[in-house]
């Protein structure tokens, strides 16, 4: 059974919104080697994350995060809902079985009964509501309701005419799901759940949304959306679909209802019809994100009221169908070493990899294999670079090809003029990244590795399916090389409890 365990570093944690937010990630299982329950905790303690949410109740990560302190959300599958719902008896044995022989060894603090049901699963829509009550109130007779809030994830597109944020409503043929579930949420004390992809809103948008608004990147006031109706101004697309949902609530005459963000992030990779899904983005898309939870920003709608956040995903998730950006939203590969490193500087207590002011030169996704062959041999040349280690036997020779044997001439060249503006250009097809190209056994100059342990940063190399081979740099060409810098700007996101 698929554990996909959500993590939650949450940025924000109280229904009041007086407390600081927590930031979150979520963890799939369609690895081809994915960790152990006791290897998945230890990853979560050495990352200070304090805050999980698992996609099932799945018996051995419930155990391994016993006596942990980390506070835990289960999820009720949508292959069980059916049942759940229409049963108050089975709901009563999930309770006792999934949650009751757990605590309060293991914290459990919140129930996910299904995942966006109504898009996903609409025939189970009628009982969805039910399936809420049935769970709660086996709670309720087990005296742990006050302890455990029970809610249920939804897409933002339930979200209709999303802005501006104030003409915002859910899609009506839901109402007869909404209202009541609204209604439960409010009796309980719960907070709706939403999933919020700014990623999907850029791509779908046929350019109307520009890359930096969905980055949390700085713009100009005059960049800037505002909602006509409110004269809010938006800095980002994040705080403008959650304020949409909290619009939409209060459409429906429920404004007392917090939101937590259970799934957000961004790709790292994709294929060619998804130039947006790389590196640098995801970093920057994360990064930000988790400043802008862990200030307590809140949103134009409800400034200082935190949005907690889960984080999508912990691991890459190489098994997992459809594109190449479907693998690739994860922080860490399946061995824990972070796929590019996070700039969270103040937020040394959330992630233990975070690091600040490093940066790399690599070759350019995609840039002329002629072109990096040139520069190639003048990095090798002119600009004396000791390129000893791309030859073969020697521990960067591997993956033998144009742009892994670039990438570290490149960065050794960078770093041996200090990073000097102008040194990472070499004729266009060079760039700045935040993330450690260092791989294997093949430590790049100016890298966190050690003795082949990855310390801060993660592998960036080029596949080892790159076809383009590299000639050994014997020959150098000439030639001048200035730099166009390009680094990831980093903010926060906020999660509320």
């Amino acid at each position: 059974m698929a554990i996909f365990l959500l993590l939650l570093l949450l940025l924000v944690s109280a229904v009041s919104g007086d407390e600081d937010a927590y930031i979150g990630v979520n963890i799939g299982t369609d690895l081809s080697d994915m960790p152990t329950p006791t290897e998945v905790v230890a990853l979560l303690k050495a990352q200070r994350i304090r805050h999980v949410r698992l996609y099932d109740a799945d018996q051995a990560m419930l155990l391994a995060l016993a006596k942990t302190g980390i506070q835990v959300t289960v999820s009720v599958p949508n292959d069980q809902l059916l049942g759940i719902g229409q049963s108050n008896a089975t709901a009563a044995n999930w309770v006792a079985r999934n949650i009751v022989a757990h605590v309060p060894a293991t914290n459990i603090t919140a129930i996910a009964v299904g995942s966006e049901v109504l898009t996903a699963l609409p025939n189970a829509a009628p009982i969805l509501v039910s399936a809420l009550k049935f769970i709660d109130s086996a709670l309720v007779a087990s005296n742990l309701d006050d302890q455990i809030k029970v809610s249920t994830p939804h897409s933002s597109s339930i979200i209709l005419d999303s802005f501006p944020p104030s003409q915002a409503f859910f899609n009506r043929s839901w109402d007869p799901v909404m209202v009541p579930l609204l209604k439960f949420l409010q009796s309980t004390g719960s907070y709706l759940m939403l999933n919020v992809y700014p990623y999907y809103d850029y791509m779908q948008s046929n350019g109307k949304i520009p890359l930096d608004y969905a980055l949390f990147r700085p713009l100009p006031p005059n960049k800037e959306a505002v909602d006509a109706n409110t004269l809010l101004h938006y800095t980002n697309v994040f705080d403008a679909v959650v304020d949409a949902a909290y619009f939409a609530m209060s459409y429906l005459n429920f404004t007392n209802i917090p939101i937590v963000v259970t799934e957000s992030g961004w790709p790292s990779k994709g294929d060619s019809s998804e130039p947006d899904a790389i590196v640098d983005n995801a970093n920057t898309y994360n990064s930000n994100l988790i400043k802008h939870v862990l200030n307590n920003t809140g949103t134009p709608k409800h400034p200082g009221i935190a949005v907690s956040t889960y984080i999508y995903e912990l691991y890459n998730e190489d098994l997992r169908p459809g594109s190449d950006s479907e693998k690739n939203w994860g922080l860490f590969d399946a061995n824990g070493i972070p796929v590019y490193t996070l700039h969270l500087t103040g937020a040394d207590t959330v992630f233990a990899n975070d690091t600040t002011n490093k940066t790399f030169c690599i070759a350019k996704r995609g840039a002329d294999p002629k072109m990096l062959q040139a520069a190639l041999d003048w990095a090798c040349g002119p600009g004396k670079v000791d390129c000893s280690p791309l030859l073969m036997g020697h521990p960067c020779y591997e993956p033998n090809n144009v742009a892994s044997h670039s990438t570290y001439a490149f960065n050794a060249y960078y770093q041996r003029m200090a990073k000097s503006p102008g040194t990472c250009d070499f004729k266009g097809v060079a760039t700045i990244t935040t993330s450690d190209p260092s791989h294997g056994s093949c430590i790049f100059p100016g890298s966190s590795r050690k003795n082949g342990t990855l310390i801060n940063g993660t592998s960036l190399a080029p596949s080892s399916n790159d076809t383009s081979s590299a000639r050994p740099p014997q020959s150098y060409g000439t030639g001048s090389f200035t730099t166009s810098v390009m680094i990831g700007v980093l903010l926060t996101g906020a999660v509320f409890l």
